[in-house]
């Protein structure tokens, strides 16, 4: 069975070159002009992922995003005019999967949307491991984190970004490698987009995101997992 993709767009256009982009790549596409005739069909027709416009009338992209993600859990990649890092940093803390901004490469968007569902698929193989250092539990077969005994909530790009990093302790990471391993885009995405989730990442798990004890930068190279006790 193909994997289903539910493409939501207000412009008939946008609608069009998804259809058939992703169309070609072998996907089957639905197609849903606002937020209320998403949700429908993505009842109806549970979608294994999800394009979505940001800026539409009536309900936006966030509202149908969360609505999305009360009815069934769903990779979701953003699609904005907009090119804002605010927009950016609201779909990221969300939970978004990835962002990207209008005008679009159709090759590039599938590309993306490829990369994700394979990522999943290896999800669905990977074997239940648990990390434990000084006040910190990874367990990501459950997809928990425990800071000094309080569960912690990431979003599950924050938790992958954490899990590669906290199991390749010491190891260096530049942005672009990072790109590549957790968005498998290092030659399509913003090195921004790693920058916000590592911020993100501290103030969730660090005591004091300004003085921090897991997640290390290397200045001039990237960031490493580093716990010294």
């Amino acid at each position: 069975m193909p994997y289903r993709i539910l493409a939501v767009d207000d412009d008939p256009k946008i609608l069009k070159i998804l259809l058939h982009s992703l169309g070609k790549e072998g996907f089957e596409v639905l197609t849903a002009a606002n937020g209320e005739e998403a949700l429908q069909k993505a009842r109806q027709f549970p979608p294994d992922l999800v394009v979505l416009d940001i800026m539409m009338p009536g309900m936006d992209g966030f509202e149908t995003y969360q609505k999305l993600k009360a009815q069934r859990e769903v990779p979701v990649i953003i699609l904005s005019a907009r090119t804002d890092e605010v927009d950016r940093v609201v779909g990221f803390r969300m939970g978004v999967d990835d962002y990207q901004t209008k005008p679009f490469s159709p090759t590039e968007l599938a590309l993306r949307v490829k990369a994700i569902l394979r990522r999943l698929e290896e999800k669905n193989v990977q074997p239940e491991q648990v990390l434990t250092f000084a006040g910190l539990i990874l367990d990501y077969g459950k997809r928990l984190v425990m800071v000094d005994g309080s569960k912690v909530e990431l979003t599950p790009k924050e938790f992958e970004l954490l899990w590669l990093m906290a199991s390749n302790s010491n190891r260096v990471f530049t942005k672009a490698h990072l790109l590549d391993k957790i968005w498998d885009s290092s030659f399509l995405g913003d090195e921004n987009t790693v920058t916000v989730h590592i911020r993100r990442l501290r103030e969730k798990i660090e005591r004091d995101p300004s003085k921090p004890v897991y997640i290390k930068t290397v200045w001039g190279t990237g960031y490493k997992f580093e716990f010294e006790g």
